[in-house]
């Protein structure tokens, strides 16, 4: 992948920074490639759009970016508590200048992550400066699987982005982890629907806006497109152990 190419790493270091080559690598979304279980449900209801508490739930949702063995690094992330992020841990990892935009622009607020979980691919992190008036997204456990629901955040990290989804179940199954390692068992969600780089660590909303998972890839087989999420309960065990700052290991593979 980028991160780990030898012939990117000298172009990072000896092309001019505003050359059209880097401009095109300028923000990339590490995401890993997951096969995994298909979405067994209806396809999404692309009204959900238009409801009143998903468009709320934008105000909440931020781009996040930071910069990994030289190249910068872009996902997407929600608004849990005041002040509180949640994201992939492959969108932060080997990170120490990571900034969040509320709703993809303007001011970059410093953030530092309290939480980093490589098995999960979940990170949290700590936001001081972020504006008390920035709403914090509620979280909806156990939602019904075929329920209604979109997929928040920034794809390649261009604007606000609303795609529409259907839940699927949230299953164990052997995988790997953020760095690509494994096996490991782990819990996931499984929804239909569009899933581009840097939407990683954005929210997926039913139409009340209430959290339902947390994107963390996009599935490469299968005839559908099918996304995969963390599911909210790890979230929510997350947020309660989340505390003082720690670290956010080696950069993403």
């Amino acid at each position: 992948t980028i991160q780990r190419s030898e012939v990117l790493t000298w172009l990072n270091g000896h092309l001019p920074p505003s050359g059209p080559i880097l401009n095109a690598l300028a923000r990339f979304d590490p995401s890993p490639a997951f096969d995994g279980p298909q979405a067994e449900v209806r396809p999404p209801d692309s009204r959900i759009a238009r409801d009143p508490d998903v468009k709320r739930a934008g105000r909440s949702v931020v781009r996040v970016l930071g910069t990994a063995c030289g190249l910068g690094v872009q996902g997407s992330g929600w608004v849990a508590e005041p002040g509180v992020i949640v994201t992939n841990a492959h969108v932060v990892a080997g990170q120490d200048d990571t900034t969040v935009q509320v709703e993809g622009g303007g001011q970059k607020y410093d953030a530092e992550a309290v939480h980093f979980d490589a098995k999960n691919d979940l990170a949290v992190l700590r936001v001081g400066s972020l504006p008390s008036s920035v709403p914090a997204l509620p979280v909806k456990a156990n939602a019904r699987t075929g329920s209604r629901a979109a997929v928040l955040g920034f794809p390649k990290n261009g604007p606000y982005d609303v795609e529409p989804a259907r839940l699927g179940e949230t299953q164990t199954v052997t995988s790997s982890d953020a760095y690509g390692r494994g096996p490991v068992r782990r819990s996931i969600t499984v929804f239909r629907g569009r899933v581009r780089s840097g939407n990683s660590g954005g929210p997926v909303v039913d139409g009340r806006g209430r959290v339902v998972t947390t994107v963390f890839a996009a599935g490469t087989g299968g005839e559908r497109r099918t996304g995969y999420g963390v599911p909210d309960s790890i979230t929510v065990r997350a947020l309660a152990d989340s505390g003082r700052s720690v670290s956010t290991g080696p950069c993403a593979r």
